[in-house]
């Protein structure tokens, strides 16, 4: 995916040569900048449209009415005249697709581009069934984080204070970019500098994002519907899973059982640790981000090893079990199959 390694940033508009290629020039507020400007600029630069566009920073209202595209300022939503930001009274836009945070600039503009940043980065044209199935699981696990972040929702329904303080998110780590006060230059000059390296963050994590679920995310879940369609072969309760081959299993397990209809969900999957040339049986989570699994595997087996653990699950060439009973280990696909038999029954 080409992309200008040249940004030019301006604070008011610089006027062009007869002889120079007209730029296309995208607007944004100046003063302190978040995430979702940041990242809303540099995707927008990715479209054919906008591929190596100025950015002027201002909040003069004349000069942004006289560019191509304006972001996160300005009081207007209008995509037909390239108009993206979210702060008027009365905004409620959303991704749609099930996604109900509101959208940022960013979220904006990903909802309006990130299909042809998507087709792309897989060489395919934007109808290709990949590229909707793309656009959806970046916006779930990467984008829809920088909407809730800038629009000030919280990642749960509960009144009790977080447990702990994070700042290592990529909004917090972008914030920080911001000139900070004690800095001795506080020129506009300065200011457009940290915007920019705020941009080259926020997208370059952005593109990461896109290229894992290219490469690894997309192949992943193939493999992940064969080994579901295939569970009653492993065993004839359905409950138990084996994956053929290992790959990042576990947000495609979740989606796939909705998706197919599984009944009963699966309990346990077993698959084989090419490293430790050993058989693993992991217990489900309930859900993606919960540490509470579906069906742990027994507490009596839990903090054993080896012989002291074959002996205590009459089961032999048992490895471990983990002490929150989530996952298991044994030397053989026989072992570790009769683990997640017997887990199922006690």
């Amino acid at each position: 995916m080409a992309l200008s390694s040249v940004v030019r940033v301006y604070s008011t508009i610089t006027p062009t040569s007869p002889s120079e290629v007209p730029v296309k020039r995208v607007g944004t507020h100046n003063g302190s900048f978040h995430c979702d400007e940041a990242l809303g600029y540099f995707m927008i630069r990715l479209s054919d449209k906008f591929s190596g566009a100025d950015i002027v920073r201002t909040r003069d209202p004349k000069i942004l009415g006289e560019l191509d595209a304006v972001l996160d300022v300005g009081g207007v939503y209008d995509p037909h005249n390239d108009r993206y930001d979210h702060h008027q009274k009365g905004f409620e836009e959303v991704f749609g697709h099930g996604f109900n945070t509101k959208l940022s600039s960013a979220g904006l503009v990903y909802k309006h581009f990130g299909r042809e940043i998507i087709a792309k980065e897989l060489n395919v044209d934007q109808d290709h069934p990949d590229v909707l199935r793309l656009f959806l699981a970046v916006y779930k696990s990467f984008m829809e984080a920088i909407d809730a972040v800038d629009n000030g929702i919280n990642q749960y329904d509960t009144d009790k204070p977080p447990r702990y303080v994070n700042n290592t998110h990529l909004s917090s780590r972008i914030e920080r970019l911001n000139l900070d006060w004690i800095d001795p230059d506080q020129s506009q000059e300065k200011e457009n500098e940290a915007f920019q390296l705020a941009m080259a963050l926020a997208g370059e994590e952005f593109l990461q994002s896109v290229r894992f679920h290219v490469r690894s995310w997309l192949p992943a879940r193939s493999i992940v519907m064969q080994c579901l369609e295939e569970r009653f072969k492993t065993d004839p309760s359905g409950e138990i899973m084996e994956l053929k081959k290992f790959c990042p299993w576990k947000l495609h397990l979740y989606e796939l059982e909705q998706e197919m209809s599984i009944q009963p969900l699966i309990k346990y999957v077993i698959y084989e640790d090419e490293r430790g040339k050993q058989w693993r049986v992991q217990a489900v989570a309930v859900a993606p981000e919960s540490f509470e699994s579906r069906k742990a595997l027994p507490e009596h087996w839990r903090g054993l090893r080896d012989e002291q653990l074959s002996e205590a699950s009459e089961i032999p060439g048992c490895v471990f079990v983990h002490m929150s009973g989530f996952i298991g280990g044994n030397h053989s696909y026989d072992g570790a199959l009769a683990m997640a038999r017997t887990a199922l029954t006690l």
